[in-house]
């Protein structure tokens, strides 16, 4: 008895000091270095021309790559689920490349896709349309970086729910959308929901493979996480961490939008049993 509390402790003190080395440490440093000349600093830092329009450009992207990607993790996660075809392991595993995949090299093949040069340059170069180097080609990067969650987090709530009240609503005669909107949304609202939560998170927070496609202009196509990286290079490190803490400021509200609603998925649970046993 007295090992196993031993080994328990020692387990618990080995994970605690792993977070506090590549966790908390280096947050609270950053914390400390932001806020050590006041609020009124980090104010200005992140009310900068520069900073403002960063922030708007990677609230663009946002709001352009989740409904995309939204869309797109739905309709995969039904047809993954719901139906049985040729090369749907395949895909299964294709899905999962953007885990696998560094974004740097993400931004190269989009470079050599979509470049003035590249296998589709006639885009730029006929129709003068720019991807490379401008928001479209941001806007590719994070999809492709995004792709897997909203997939990831809906297909296993699919699957849990069955089909059975679906092909009950075929049998009253509901239509395909009606079923998908009156059946199937609701039925995996909240797999949807961390999925959408988690590719905000994730797109804000994309760096590697938007710095491959964007020509870094502040006021143009500039990030928050572009700005952060050009701030600290160009020496003024103050507003580089008052820009990283602005993105962690807002990756925990994120989080917390998160847990809030894993409660609330865990009370609708519980009430929903509660009624089916009374029924």
């Amino acid at each position: 008895m007295t090992v196993r509390l031993e080994g328990r402790h020692l387990l618990r003190a080995t994970v605690l000091t792993y977070i506090g080395v590549m966790l908390i440490a280096p947050v609270s440093v950053i914390l400390y270095r932001t806020f050590q000349h006041g609020l009124g600093l980090f104010w200005a830092w992140v009310t900068t021309p520069a900073a403002i329009s960063a922030l708007k450009l990677s609230l663009l992207v946002v709001t352009i790559v989740v409904p995309l990607n939204a869309l797109f993790g739905v309709s995969t996660s039904i047809l993954l689920v719901r139906h049985r075809f040729r090369g749907r392991s395949a895909l299964q595993s294709i899905l999962d490349l953007p885990f696998a995949v560094s974004p740097i090299i993400v931004g190269v093949a989009l470079i050599t896709l979509w470049g003035s040069s590249g296998a589709l340059g006639f885009v730029e170069n006929n129709l003068g349309l720019k991807i490379i180097f401008g928001v479209p080609g941001m806007v590719l990067a994070s999809i492709f970086v995004t792709l897997p969650f909203v997939v990831r987090e809906v297909q296993p709530v699919l699957m849990e729910v069955g089909i059975e009240q679906e092909q009950a609503a075929a049998t009253l005669g509901s239509s395909a959308w009606q079923t998908l909107w009156r059946v199937t949304l609701p039925s995996i609202r909240w797999g949807l929901t961390y999925g959408i939560v988690l590719t905000t998170a994730r797109t804000l927070g994309e760096f590697g493979g938007v710095i491959m496609v964007s020509s870094n202009l502040p006021g143009h196509t500039q990030t928050l996480t572009l700005l952060a990286n050009d701030r600290y290079h160009r020496g003024a490190e103050y507003g580089a961490y008052a820009v990283s803490t602005l993105l962690m400021g807002v990756a925990v509200a994120f989080l917390i939008v998160k847990a809030v609603l894993m409660v609330y998925r865990k009370r609708a649970k519980a009430l929903e049993w509660v009624r089916e046993s009374v029924g």
